[in-house]
């Protein structure tokens, strides 16, 4: 498990739960590790639950891309202006 769950789920487990025995543990243990990972809010994920999260995404990824978000590489320099001499001056080995 993640450690911000461990450190989340021991502060309300603390002085909220009383386990009967260890499957009983194992129960409640499971129910907050799936509320920690689907329906609490997060702020590294702005403050959204996970679930709600990855359907953003999923959303995201399933649209179309605009004209604008090509994957296509684009050119890292432009090229050289109108007149200007491109050519090289040849190197003597030595």
């Amino acid at each position: 498990m993640q450690n911000g769950f461990v450190e989340s789920f021991n502060g309300r487990m603390r002085d909220e739960t009383m386990f009967r025995n260890q499957p009983h543990a194992r129960v409640v243990i499971a129910a907050g590790a799936a509320d920690y990972n689907t329906d609490r809010p997060h702020s590294a994920l702005n403050y959204q639950a996970p679930g709600d999260y990855a359907r953003t995404l999923t959303t995201a990824i399933a649209r179309p891309a605009a004209q604008d978000e090509s994957s296509a590489r684009r050119a890292i320099a432009q090229p050289a202006p109108t007149g200007v001499n491109t050519n090289r001056a040849p190197v003597t080995a030595g």
